[in-house]
């Protein structure tokens, strides 16, 4: 079957790594199925593993790729739950188990003809969503839902900043919080991405760092060392920072009397239940917001669709259609 792999691991020329060619159909495991892909989306983790940081050199070749949608043995329409974890060893909670992983770091993943999941990894596909907008929901829209509606703390009116708009998560918590009645701001560095904000749903769009014009409740944060010191400074005593990765960096300095005088809390947040994919979808088929898709290219071409996802100029998610 056609897939889009990691044949090996490059930190300097990361797609250098990327291969697109015939690959083994999937393995049969007791519990799980096979889904035909008819969609899938890229993620910045799938960057980090041609790189060498979410897949080391002797698990490849690795069949690349966390989000899908397709059909399933039964012929099910379905959306594909890419954390392949025990929720009884997570406490009900399956990215709470020590062990959770995701597609594609121990198991191949879905940008291929067909995937291999647990069963209990499949979540019915609303026929209101597109195969192409159900593909970009288990890792960016999951995210953002989760930060938003389980760790912020947030409530109608409550005010988010979203840092760095134009990302996958950044993209959906302002559509999310917009639907959900927050008042939700932006940054980005670019003027074109801040006024695309803005027609997504943000109610303002700022330059990143500038000063806002009051301290908000929480603080979205997903870009890391570029805009860790702005978040600090623009949430109000007592709000929340929370926190889902660190696309320009991991390593950043924390004043520590900001944090304690103000007693703000810096929570971590990390993909979403299955449970909390079924919400999503829920919400998505309810409100009628849908995914922003920033391109569609054959995964024939999916070293063109990597390219895109490394470009500044990326708003919204990339989708791989076999």
């Amino acid at each position: 079957m056609l897939a889009a792999y990691a044949a090996r691991v490059s930190a300097d020329d990361p797609l250098s790594a990327l291969e697109v060619g015939e690959r083994p159909e999937p393995e049969k495991r007791d519990g799980w199925t096979t889904v035909t892909v008819k969609a899938a989306s890229l993620n910045h983790h799938d960057l980090f593993a041609l790189r060498g940081v979410a897949l080391s050199a002797d698990q490849t070749p690795m069949i690349l790729g966390g989000d899908a949608a397709g059909i399933d043995e039964d012929g099910n329409e379905v959306v594909v739950h890419s954390v392949i974890g025990d929720p009884d060893a997570g406490g009900g909670d399956e990215t709470l188990d020590p062990r959770r992983s995701l597609l594609s770091e121990r198991y191949d993943g879905t940008l291929a003809e067909r995937v291999a999941v647990p069963r209990r990894n499949l979540v019915p596909k609303p026929p209101e969503l597109s195969f192409e907008a159900a593909a970009c929901l288990p890792t960016a829209w999951l995210t953002a839902y989760k930060m938003l509606f389980a760790r912020a703390g947030v409530r109608p009116g409550d005010t988010v900043l979203v840092q760095g708009a134009g990302g996958g998560v950044a993209t959906a918590a302002i559509a999310l919080g917009r639907a959900a009645g927050l008042r939700v701001w932006a940054t980005s560095r670019h003027e074109q991405k801040r006024a695309r904000a803005v027609e997504l749903g943000a109610h303002d769009a700022f330059e990143t760092g500038a000063k806002l014009p009051a301290k908000v409740d929480a603080v979205l944060e997903s870009v890391g060392a570029a805009t860790w010191q702005h978040s600090l400074r623009s949430v109000r005593p007592g709000g929340r920072i929370v926190v889902c990765g660190a696309t320009s960096g991991y390593t950043v300095e924390t004043e520590l009397p900001r944090v304690f005088f103000t007693q703000v809390d810096i929570l971590g947040s990390t993909m979403g239940t299955r449970g909390e994919l079924a919400g999503l979808l829920a919400f998505l088929t309810t409100t009628g917001v849908r995914p922003v898709i920033d391109s569609t290219f054959a995964l024939s071409d999916a070293r063109a669709g990597f390219e895109r996802l490394g470009n500044d100029e990326l708003f919204g998610k990339v989708v791989l259609v076999p």
